[in-house]
């Protein structure tokens, strides 16, 4: 049997709506919490059973329907040559920026094997603990997402820097995305080729853009990493309400959907020819139950039981989350789709 995930992916026909959340692995886990006492993030990625150990452990806890491999987005690009730092309680902060094409010229593009060698063991290891029918989810960063990071240095909602950047130097920041893509694509069919059943390209900030902009600067790189694995794909992004076209266009078998627009105006953007995935607020979490169940219920309506939708919030889980509601999220969400197929 294939998992769940890769059927709904593919609009086939499921049983019932396929759940995974965004952020599950850590953060909200008291288990999770105890290991970061003693490694960092990056510490337990460079350990594939560490690793594979927190991946599996929301899966455990939730019987959702996919493990999302436990690492950060700038993890592929430390072998680029960049040195990033994740800051507690800001992100990743780059020592040096990428400022200039001579700092664009000295990254390289690393071969997965030998820049990522543990991630690719983990996915294995998880793929091996897995049932049949739960899916492995390999991700990357989307490229403006990482570009913003390694030029601004820092987390930036504004992104001057980047935009200024664009303007300015295009041809600089042409060739920066142009290594992005190429590390990244490698990345991902790397981790399809070990076990990843599905990919996710994580573009999270990339809703600060303009659609035309998207299209110039950011859209032909996505598009690039986004068809290179032999795998489902999942294209996310938030703030992305002006975008969610160009973004279908530029790839993706599933568009990410965030809480700002409802379901069902969402995939009429996309169009009929892409699933799509989400999109309960992530604040829901942090309120009563009713209020939760109110909503999802209102979510599953708006998908009408539509082959292709991927039931998930729409953006990661608040640490605050009680573990509970999410496994009582995930049988909700089964037991409704479930009851609306019979």
């Amino acid at each position: 049997m294939e998992p769940l995930l890769v059927r709904a992916c593919r609009r086939e026909t499921t049983e019932r709506t396929p759940v995974w959340f965004m952020r599950q692995a850590g953060r909200s886990l008291r288990e999770y919490r105890e290991l970061r006492k003693r490694h960092g993030l990056f510490d337990i990625v460079a350990q594939p059973e560490l690793c594979a150990e927190v991946t599996l452990q929301p899966v455990r806890r939730h019987d959702v329907d996919a493990a999302v491999m436990f690492t950060d987005i700038m993890f592929p690009v430390l072998g680029m040559g960049v040195d990033v730092e994740l800051v507690e309680g800001v992100g990743p902060v780059i020592s040096q920026p990428v400022r200039s094409a001579a700092d664009v010229e000295r990254l390289v593009v690393p071969e997965p094997e030998e820049s990522v060698p543990t991630i690719l063991e983990a996915v294995r290891l998880v793929r091996a603990a897995l049932r049949d029918d739960q899916a492995v989810i390999g991700f990357c960063g989307g490229p403006f997402t990482v570009a913003g990071y390694l030029v601004e240095g820092k987390p930036s909602r504004e992104f001057a820097t980047v935009k200024a950047m664009m303007y300015r130097e295009p041809a600089t920041w042409h060739a920066l995305m142009d290594k992005l893509a190429d590390t990244f694509a490698a990345y991902v069919v790397a981790k399809a080729r070990v076990g990843a059943d599905v990919i996710q390209v994580f573009d999270s900030w990339v809703g600060a853009l303009s659609p035309t902009d998207y299209e110039e600067f950011v859209a032909p790189y996505s598009a690039r990493i986004l068809s290179a694995p032999d795998a489902p794909t999942i294209h996310f992004g938030t703030g992305t309400a002006t975008l969610l076209s160009a973004m279908a266009e530029a790839g993706g078998d599933v568009i990410g959907l965030d809480w700002r627009i409802p379901l069902d105006r969402g995939w009429a953007e996309v169009g009929e020819e892409h699933g799509v995935q989400g999109n309960l607020d992530p604040a829901v979490l942090l309120g009563p139950w009713e209020r939760v169940e109110s909503e999802t219920r209102a979510i599953l309506a708006r998908a009408g039981g539509r082959p292709g939708h991927v039931f998930n919030l729409g953006h990661g889980v608040p640490p605050e989350t009680d573990p509970a509601v999410l496994g009582r999220l995930t049988e909700l969400v089964h037991e409704i789709s479930v009851e609306a197929r019979v």
